[in-house]
């Protein structure tokens, strides 16, 4: 069993609890933290999205562009922004480019997103894990 409790106002999650949960234990969460619990029983935990046949066919179609727009945008960052953190020739235009795949991400550049994101030069040549 898996029991969670939510913020109020908000979907995070302020805690779970896993494992055989003692029905005081259940009891008293609920108790206090009220229609916040949620309960989820074996059959109905989650499961992780990367073993999923839908991700491993989602990852395959995507392209080292899309993926550095995926980095960049959690990142925060605009297309300006990572042109300058790239060298003074990159401009937003470039970005653009490089994200909708009108131009390929060299190795020199696949480096320094690379070192910039910390994630395997791999992920921006290739589009591999």
């Amino acid at each position: 069993m898996l029991v969670v409790v939510k913020k109020p106002h908000t979907d995070h999650t302020l805690f779970e609890v896993k494992g055989d949960i003692p029905s005081e234990l259940l009891q008293y969460l609920t108790q206090t933290f009220g229609q916040d619990v949620e309960a989820l029983e074996p059959d109905e935990e989650w499961v992780d999205i990367f073993s999923t046949a839908w991700y491993q066919e989602t990852r395959s179609q995507t392209t080292p562009g899309e993926i550095l727009k995926i980095y960049r945008e959690n990142r925060g960052m605009s297309q300006a922004e990572l042109g300058r953190r790239l060298g003074e020739t990159w401009s937003r235009q470039k970005i653009s480019d490089l994200e909708h795949n009108r131009r390929p991400i060299s190795k020199d550049i696949g480096k320094k997103l690379s070192r910039l994101f910390g994630v395997p030069v791999e992920r921006f040549l290739y589009g591999i894990e």
